[in-house]
């Protein structure tokens, strides 16, 4: 059993869920049951599921569960852009954040591959 929180993925992807809850603090209110929330379950199953994948006993279980959690950050990356096309996030806000997600999805690829 690998203990989550020793790992930089599951660090990195957690700061970036934060990072996610406080932008979207300022999106309107109407979006609260839409947008905001399918934003804040997309970046917070990302660092759940790499927990998830650690509580299981075996490497195929845990790669399967960062395989979803890349899955979980190719919907937020949509997300992004929908947010810049609504003007709910200006473009720096959009490419610091975008740059974030590449980063810790290069960083999710590369340990699935590096799990025997």
């Amino acid at each position: 059993m690998r203990n989550f929180r020793d790992l930089s993925i599951w660090l990195k992807s957690h700061l970036f869920t934060l990072k996610i809850y406080s932008t979207t603090k300022k999106y309107p209110k109407e979006e609260a049951f839409g947008l905001i929330s399918q934003m804040r379950r997309s970046a917070s199953s990302i660092p759940t599921n790499i927990a998830e994948g650690c509580g299981r006993s075996s490497n195929p279980d845990f790669k399967r569960f960062l395989t979803i959690a890349f899955g979980s950050s190719s919907e937020l990356e949509y997300q992004l852009i929908l947010s810049k096309d609504l003007e709910y996030i200006s473009e720096s806000v959009f490419k610091e954040l975008e740059t974030d997600l590449i980063e810790t999805r290069k960083m999710i690829h590369s340990f699935v591959k590096n799990v025997p």
